[in-house]
C-alpha cells in the first residue's frame, strides 16, 4: 500500500526539504506519495512545522503520526485535535550536535575569560589564569535530550555540572536536582547557568530577581532555550548590580528582538539571532524517513512525546 505523506510547513522549507525527503524515503525502500496538498482523509503521516497552517487535525482520519521538524513541541502538544503520536525532532547528527557546540563554546568563552583578552583596547597585561573546569559549578536547567547532551559534554571537560528538572532524573556524571527545592540547590553558588527548559506556564520567568540572587556573585547566564524563561527587567537589574557578570542570549520573548530593546545596547549582553541550534534539513529528513520506516515495519516510532512527562 502506498503511503501518503503531507509536508505541512512553509513553501521555502518545502523547496529545501522535498529532494532530501525523497532521497531519504527512497533509501528506506518506502512506497509513498509526498506532497503539500493532500485530501486530509488520505494522509498517513504529516511532516510538521508548528508554524504551518495545519491547526485542526480532526479531518485527518487515517493519520498515523505527526513528525515534528522542531525539537520544541510547545506550540502543538496541547492541541486537543491531535490524538495520534507526536514525534519530536531528535537529530543527534544535526540539531543536537549544533546545540552542544554552541553551548560548549560559550561556556568555555566565559570560563576562560576570553572577552577580556579579545576586547582589550588599553593593551593591559594581566596574567591571571582561569580556574580549572572542576572548580567551576555549572547549572544546567533542563535535562531533556538537548540538556543531557550538553551536560555530558561539559562533564567530559571536567566541569562540576548540576542539572535541574521538574521531575526526578538521573544523568551520568551530573548532580541532578528536581522540584522547587532542587532549583535552589542547583543555582546556589553556580558560576555559569545554562537554560534549556521548554516554554511552559511553569517555566515562565524561572530566572527572576529571586533566582538570580541564588547564583554566585558575578555568574554568567547563557540562554539558548526559550525567551520567556527570563524576566528581562530582573536580568538587566542583576547585570547592572554585578550579580550577573554577563548574559549570552540566543532566544527572546519577541523575535526578531526589537531594535529599541535594552539588551542591544547593554555592554554586558551578547546577542545571537536564534542560531544556537537549528534543524538541519539533510539529517532531519533522514530522521523522518527512519521513523516512518520503523512504524511501517512494526519496530515502533521513536521520540514520541509523553504528554504527561515533566521536563
Amino acid at each position: 500500500m502506498t503511503l501518503t505523506i503531507q509536508f505541512a510547513a512553509n513553501s521555502a522549507q518545502w523547496e529545501e526539504y522535498e529532494p532530501l525527503l525523497r532521497d531519504a524515503l527512497d533509501d528506506r525502500g518506502l512506497d509513498y506519495t509526498l506532497s503539500t496538498d493532500v485530501p486530509p482523509d488520505q494522509v498517513d503521516y504529516i511532516v510538521y512545522s508548528p508554524d504551518s497552517k495545519v491547526k485542526d487535525f480532526t479531518p485527518f482520519t487515517r493519520l498515523k503520526a505527526v513528525l515534528n521538524l522542531w525539537a520544541g513541541v510547545e506550540k502543538v502538544v496541547g492541541n486537543q485535535t491531535l490524538t495520534v503520536p507526536l514525534c519530536r525532532m531528535v537529530d543527534d547528527a544535526g540539531l543536537t550536535q549544533g546545540m552542544v557546540e554552541w553551548v560548549t563554546g560559550h561556556v568555555l568563552r566565559h570560563h576562560l575569560g576570553m572577552d577580556a583578552q579579545i576586547m582589550n583596547p588599553d593593551h593591559e597585561w594581566t596574567p591571571k589564569p582561569p580556574p580549572l573546569a572542576r572548580e567551576r559549578k555549572v547549572a544546567m536547567l533542563g535535562l531533556g535530550e538537548l540538556g543531557q547532551a550538553c551536560a555530558a559534554q561539559l562533564v567530559a571537560l571536567g566541569f562540576d555540572v548540576h542539572g535541574w528538572s521538574r521531575t526526578k532524573k538521573s544523568v551520568n556524571g551530573v548532580t541532578c536536582h528536581h522540584g522547587n527545592h532542587g532549583l535552589t540547590d542547583a543555582l546556589t553558588d553556580a558560576q555559569i547557568i545554562v537554560l534549556l527548559l521548554p516554554d511552559t506556564p511553569a517555566t515562565t520567568n524561572v530566572i527572576n530577581s529571586n533566582t538570580l540572587n541564588m547564583t554566585a556573585k558575578g555568574a554568567f547566564l547563557i540562554n539558548p532555550g526559550r525567551g520567556p524563561l527570563i524576566d528581562d527587567d530582573a536580568l538587566i537589574a542583576a547585570l547592572d548590580s554585578g550579580q550577573i557578570a554577563h548574559a549570552t542570549l540566543d532566544v527572546f520573548r519577541i523575535e526578531p528582538l526589537p531594535q529599541n530593546h535594552p539588551f542591544w545596547t547593554h555592554p554586558q549582553v551578547t546577542i545571537t539571532p536564534h542560531i544556537a541550534s537549528a534543524t538541519r534539513p539533510k539529517t532531519a529528513a533522514q530522521v523522518v524517513a527512519m521513523n516512518i520506516h520503523r512504524n511501517e515495519t512494526g519496530e515502533g516510532l521513536l521520540h514520541v512525546v509523553d504528554r504527561t512527562a515533566g521536563y
